[in-house]
This record gives C-alpha cells, sequence and structure tokens, in this order.
C-alpha cells in the first residue's frame, strides 16, 4: 500500500543506491577476502551496505529533475503535498464539505483510523449537544464520500506511544508527508512549530470577507446594546461583529453607518463604525411618516398682568385706567379714618335715620 504511494523519483533513488551499495560491498569484500576468507562476513557486508544504499537514494530521489529527461519521464508529476489529513473538528465544522463541492480541494483526504473512533465516541455520547456532533460528523463523511471528484481513504497507522489525537496527526503528517485541515487554533500552532503544514478553515472564511475600509458608509440592523456608553451591536451576514457608536436608540433598526476602524485579530474581524443621526435616511423617512402634530389652539381673551408675554404700551395704559375705575367703585363703600367728620354731617346722622325708619 505505502509502495504504491511512492514517487518515481524515490523508486529510481532507491535503485541507484541499491546498486552503489553492491559495488561498493563487492569491492571491500575483495579486500577482505585475502585477510579472512570467511563467506559469511561477505554476505554480511553485502547486505549491509544494500540496505544503507536503498534508504539513501530514495531520500535523495527528490532531489532528481525527470523533466529533463524528456520522454516518458516529462510527464512525471510530483505527488508531494496531494495528500491532506482531515482533523476530528473540521469534520464535525461541516464546512469542508461545501469547500469540496467547489473543487478547491483536490487529491486524497486522509481519514485516519483513530479520528474515526473518536468521532464514534463522540456520536455515543451521553450529552444530546455532543451526539448530534457526532453524527453529524459522520454525515459529513458520508457526503464527501459519494463526491467523484474526491478519494477518500481511511488508513490504519496509528502511533500507540502517542496518547494525544493532535500528536498523531502531525506524526501522521510527517509519515505522509502531506497537510493537516483542521479549524482548531491549537492544532494550527502546534503544527507549524513542528514544521507540518495546516490548512486552517477559519483563516480561509476570514480571507473571504468583503474588504472595509474607514470612511465608507454600509447599512447593519443593531441587533442589542454595546458594552459602552451609546453603543449598538450588529452583525453582518458572514458573522463579522460591528460595534456602532451613538447607535442605542436605534435597536431594532436599519442604519447607515460610517466606518471608522477596522480591527483584525485571530479569531476574526470586528468593524467599528459611528452612527449620525442628522444624515440618517431611515430615520428621515419614519419622521415623515408620522401625523404632524396639530398647533396650539388660540383664545382671545384680555390681556392679564400674569401672562408672561411682554405687553404694549396701549395695553398697559388700558390696564392702569381699568385698575383706577375699580378703585373708585370700592372707596364708597369703605371708611376714610384719615379725613376728619365735620359737624354738619353729624347733625345730619338722625334725620337720615328718621327717614329710613319711616
Amino acid at each position: 500500500m505505502r509502495l504504491e504511494r511512492v514517487s518515481l523519483k524515490r523508486l529510481i533513488g532507491a535503485a541507484c543506491g541499491s546498486v552503489l551499495g553492491i559495488v561498493g560491498a563487492f569491492l571491500m569484500s575483495l579486500v577482505l577476502s585475502k585477510a579472512t576468507p570467511e563467506p559469511f562476513l561477505q554476505v554480511t557486508l553485502l547486505l549491509l551496505m544494500s540496505y544503507v544504499g536503498l534508504i539513501v537514494g530514495a531520500k535523495k530521489g527528490d532531489l532528481l529533475n525527470l523533466a529533463a529527461l524528456g520522454g516518458i519521464f516529462g510527464g512525471e508529476k510530483s505527488s508531494k503535498k496531494t495528500y491532506k489529513i482531515l482533523d476530528t473538528s473540521v469534520i464535525i465544522d461541516g464546512r469542508i464539505a461545501d469547500i469540496a463541492e467547489t473543487g478547491f480541494l483536490d487529491g486524497v483526504l486522509v481519514i485516519p483510523q483513530f479520528v474515526l473512533r473518536e468521532l464514534q465516541l463522540v456520536a455515543d455520547s451521553a450529552d444530546s449537544m455532543k451526539r448530534n456532533r457526532g453524527r453529524r460528523g459522520l454525515d459529513i463523511l458520508q457526503r464527501i464520500q459519494k463526491m467523484p471528484l474526491l478519494t477518500v481513504q481511511i488508513v490504519e497507522e496509528d502511533f500507540p506511544h502517542v496518547k494525544e489525537v493532535d500528536m498523531k496527526l502531525i506524526e501522521l503528517a510527517k509519515v505522509f508527508d502531506c497537510k493537516v485541515v483542521t479549524n482548531d487554533f491549537n492544532l494550527n500552532k502546534v503544527a507549524q512549530l513542528h514544521g507540518v503544514e495546516v490548512l486552517n478553515i477559519n483563516e480561509l472564511a476570514n480571507s473571504l470577507k468583503p474588504i472595509v475600509l474607514p470612511g465608507e458608509t454600509m447599512r447593519v440592523f443593531i441587533i442589542k446594546e454595546g458594552k459602552e456608553f451609546n453603543q449598538g451591536v450588529a452583525y453582518l451576514d458572514d458573522g463579522t461583529m460591528v460595534v456602532v457608536d451613538n447607535a442605542k436608540k436605534m435597536i431594532s433598526k436599519t442604519i447607515d453607518i460610517s466606518v471608522t476602524s477596522v480591527l483584525q485579530t485571530t479569531a476574526g474581524k470586528m468593524i467599528f463604525g459611528k452612527y449620525d443621526e442628522r444624515g440618517h435616511p431611515v430615520a428621515t423617512q419614519e419622521r415623515h411618516d408620522r401625523p404632524m402634530a396639530a398647533p396650539p389652539e388660540r383664545h382671545d381673551r384680555p390681556v392679564r398682568k400674569s401672562d408672561p408675554q411682554p405687553m404694549s404700551n396701549q395695553a398697559m395704559s388700558n390696564q392702569a385706567m381699568s385698575n383706577q375705575a375699580m378703585s373708585n367703585q370700592a372707596m364708597p363703600n369703605q371708611a376714610m379714618p384719615s379725613q376728619p367728620v365735620s359737624n354738619q354731617t353729624v347733625s345730619n346722622l338722625p334725620a337720615e335715620r328718621t327717614t329710613i325708619e319711616s
């Protein structure tokens, strides 16, 4: 099985190395035959030199340039990096099936046996959420197997001395000399430290997000309140978070914002914007849709002194004359203690009383 995956370069290198090893062993046996004529030593030397030549020739065979020879060797293509190992997390995620359907993945997708065992353990879990995720992963594998442009190969290679699944994936990638497809951030970092190339689905998704520059205008739907004062939070169709200033009052509304900055992190992208109520077309439309308030009713009434409005000179003179007239009408009914009473007035009092009694 493994011999079928060996390239033609390595086969030619191994053959050349074995021939050179046999030639070297024959020359050394001629020298040793004069010293010790025992055939056992000569056979052992022949086998040892042939094995060493085979191993060294196979490792150095990738340096050969068969295309320069032409003929049947001109069409030789290197099968290096054509195998891709799938991680458990990327199988459960499910986006790998959509990417494979578009034709961006080619070659052979390798599914290790220990990854299948881990998926089976997750599918048989007592937790309903984990059980659904495990069954989803198995369904994704069946979906990938039915694709005609891809070949799914299940390998039995295992590493008993390695306990962690992530390290087993790295060791298997070293054996196959291929890439690991995953969306695990920690596995991505550890694989890079070991010199193994990784295809990260999350990085691919981030690279496909639309580019937004500061100063551009975009329309978003405010979902909830932000952490800071007077902030609103919105999300784009690809899941990008948008933090909008001055949008706390616009929750559950679609508004136009101006992008102020874009923050790119390893976990994704965040967009910061600002909402300007003066230039918002949606708010203007809502303002026109509302019925106009009726003007305040006007009542014709005389000007009062308690009114806060400033009075004209004519109104002030009219009010002064009315106040004077009211004071003149009240004066006969009031006593004037400061005016002296004359004798004639006192003498007239009994006559007036008599007239009233009669």
